[in-house]
């Protein structure tokens, strides 16, 4: 083995010792932002850097900054009905303002149902690839096992049964992804050192193509809003910050990894963005690369499904004003995406799911704006106003991305 299949072991056991330890599993701030942060680093960690490789180059480190912004900016949005729309729901709100929370919910379920159902789906296909068996029979089949099983912890265990799995899970993804950034910092500086530090610009495409994608590439950062129906078990001040926190580590996490795999574009870009270039783009620093960026792809396909299983288990549960319980919500959301898995080409409703998500940041930004005019909170409702702009110019005009 090479020292850098040593050293990504060896930092990724470290760190999976650290975040597996039981008072980071208890604290309960952690706990609310293990959800957000499972589903923003899902598939699309692996899949950003050739697409944005493509789409900008060497820029990619500042496009994924920009996305990461956004997605911020939608977030405050959701923080802002966290805090003030919550409260007036319980009571007898505005006929608008119910319209605009219910067509909002019926947006995110079907986003939700159909991530589920991707995120699984792209889990069984990796699993069996390490076997190297590509039938799409017995992907369904896998697939189908695994949304059932997670569908009957959620239905027993509730959310809390969910967590335990997520916990665990996102700890292992992160131990993998610190242990690449290692390994990764540690190629930038030997290039460094031996004056071979090198960023070849790349052709990318037309300005408003590479726009288009750049807009697209929005459900990159997607998942922060599962925090906004976990209500079930946090109160709004702990989900509001554990979507801070969530937002602000995949920032950081997003940046290091475009800022020090970039030098790796210089051996040659893959011909398409997927889970697979990436993991040929990184091969040569080291043997177990590949088996352990697999077992990372795993890992982040598992914690984004249980994570969007999660948001709409208590999305459905608070939809329903607490009528439909969450472990119902987890059982229902269970039996679609299993539906959906024998069903469609989930290539294809990928990208309406990606509207669909966008969509419900629109909503989002739409009540939020209005409630702050209604609170004489001027600049906070123009820049929410703002963001439902920005919103429906993704709908409209962005080329989703299969992520």
């Amino acid at each position: 083995m090479q020292a850098a299949d040593w050293l990504m072991l060896g930092t990724t056991a470290l760190l999976s010792l650290f975040l597996l330890q039981g008072r980071l599993r208890r604290w309960d701030l952690w706990r609310a932002t293990v959800t957000p942060l499972a589903s923003i680093i899902g598939s699309g960690f692996l899949v950003a850097a050739p697409i944005l490789a493509h789409t900008v180059g060497n820029w990619a480190w500042l496009a994924m900054l920009v996305l990461c912004a956004l997605g911020y900016w939608f977030g405050s949005a959701i923080r802002f009905n966290i805090r003030h729309l919550e409260p007036l729901l319980g009571d007898s709100p505005a006929r608008h303002v119910l319209a605009l929370e219910r067509a909002a919910s019926l947006a995110l379920a079907l986003a939700y149902f159909v991530s589920v159902a991707y995120y699984l789906n792209l889990f069984a296909a990796f699993g069996l690839r390490l076997g190297e068996v590509v039938d799409p029979l017995w992907i369904r089949l896998l697939a189908t096992l695994v949304i059932g099983a997670l569908g009957l912890i959620g239905l027993l265990g509730g959310l809390g049964g969910l967590e335990r799995i997520e916990l665990i899970v996102v700890a292992l993804k992160l131990a993998l992804i610190g242990g690449l950034l290692l390994v990764l910092a540690l190629a930038n500086v030997e290039a460094w050192q031996s004056d071979t530090f090198v960023w070849r610009a790349h052709a990318h495409v037309g300005s408003w193509e590479g726009l288009s994608i750049l807009l697209g590439l929005v459900i990159l950062v997607q998942g922060f809003e599962t925090s906004r129906y976990l209500g079930a078990r946090y109160d709004a001040a702990t989900r509001v910050r554990s979507m801070r926190l969530a937002q602000g580590l995949s920032t950081l996490i997003y940046l290091a990894f475009l800022l020090l795999i970039t030098l790796q574009f210089s051996n040659g870009l893959p011909e398409r963005g997927s889970e697979t270039a990436v993991i040929d783009l990184l091969q040569p620093l080291g043997r177990l690369l590949a088996p352990l960026l697999i077992l990372a792809a795993l890992a982040s396909q598992l914690s984004a499904a249980v994570a969007d299983m999660n948001g709409a288990g208590g999305l459905l549960a608070e939809a329903s004003g607490r009528r439909f319980r969450v472990r119902l919500g987890n059982l229902l959301t269970a039996l679609v995406a299993i539906a959906i898995t024998w069903l469609a080409n989930l290539y294809e409703i990928i990208t309406w799911a990606s509207r669909m998500f966008v969509l419900y940041y629109a909503l989002q930004a739409a009540q939020a704006g209005l409630l702050a005019w209604r609170l004489q909170r001027r600049w906070q409702a123009a820049s929410f106003g703002a963001a439902l702009l920005l919103a429906l110019a993704v709908i409209l005009f962005a080329t989703p991305v299969e992520a």
